[in-house]
């Protein structure tokens, strides 16, 4: 069997691709949509799979074909490439429902195995709970909503490439800020800094949203308090970017130079999703309104 999967992970498989037992039966309503044999047939294939039902019926043969696959020596990278499959949104245009049904289904069943599954820029994504965290969850969900497509390709690059690629993962964390600061100082029609890296952006950002260190309207008896949580938004955000010059590759790697612990990229994308999570929530409590959809970060900034 797959060293990776757990028979939970084939028997959640199943219960997601062949969508039940039978169609307009009084059982529970299918998680996902129902296949017939040939449709069953048909996404095995699409998966590198050649799966036949034969004399079987779908749920058996599906669960054969399953087991089969995780036994193969490359076992581990066919569910992967089945889960993905299945957890595709477009899977599911006709239903989006299903789709966030079928992730939730596989994910109690994925928990136990340290992953997850979680869908960024209208793609599937298989990754290690550990790379994202549970600080990092919140801002993927707000990703869900907010359909922000630099962001969500930054934290896309992010999320797989922890334990692989850490440096990459770093200068992905950097990026993903630089994208939620210029989205929300486009949303406010203000100019783009001079300076346009994460240090100017963030700078720029700060007092429109009333977050800079220096504000004179605070309550005495929090006063210090707050000043110094502000003072650490900027310090955070000079340590990632600071992070990305000497340890990522957005500047290219020199050979030879010793690797990113991963710990420290997970670090950086913590901090990265936080503090964006934090930003689109200020901006949208003072807004009194929720960051649109489509909100384009490359689009031409507004003159003052």
């Amino acid at each position: 069997m797959s060293e990776r999967f757990s028979p939970f992970v084939i028997k959640a498989l199943v219960d997601v691709i062949t969508g039940g037992i039978n169609q307009g039966s009084d059982s529970a309503p299918p998680i996902g949509i129902y296949r017939s044999g040939p449709k069953i047939e048909q996404f095995f294939l699409d998966c590198g799979i050649d799966m036949r039902i034969g004399m079987s019926s779908r749920v058996p043969a599906t669960t054969n074909c399953l087991r089969e696959a995780a036994a193969h020596w490359d076992g581990d990278e066919k569910i992967k490439r089945i889960i993905l499959k299945v957890s595709d949104p477009r899977e599911y245009l006709a239903e989006p429902d299903r789709a966030g049904a079928v992730r939730d289904h596989l994910n109690l069943a994925l928990k136990a195995d340290g992953l997850a599954i979680t869908v960024v820029s209208g793609k599937a994504h298989l990754v290690e709970r550990q790379s994202t965290g549970m600080i990092v969850e919140p801002f993927i969900s707000k990703l869900k909503t907010l359909d922000f497509d630099t962001v969500q390709i930054e934290i896309a690059r992010a999320l797989p490439n922890v334990s692989d690629d850490p440096e990459d993962a770093v200068t992905a964390a950097c990026s993903l800020v630089e994208a939620v600061c210029r989205s929300i100082l486009l949303e406010l029609a203000l100019p783009l800094p001079a300076k346009r890296d994460v240090d100017g952006l963030i700078k720029a950002v700060q007092e429109p949203l009333n977050l800079s260190p220096g504000r004179t309207d605070l309550p005495p008896e929090i006063e210090q308090d707050v000043r110094q949580i502000l003072s650490g938004l900027t310090s955070v955000v000079k340590g990632i970017g600071a992070l990305r010059t000497h340890g990522g590759d957005a500047h290219g790697r020199s050979k030879g130079a010793a690797r990113l612990d991963p710990r420290v990229a997970r670090l950086a994308i913590n901090a990265a999703g936080s503090l964006s999570l934090f930003l689109i929530e200020t901006w949208e409590k003072q807004q009194h309104r929720a960051l649109p959809q489509h909100a384009l970060p490359d689009r031409e900034p507004l003159e003052e």
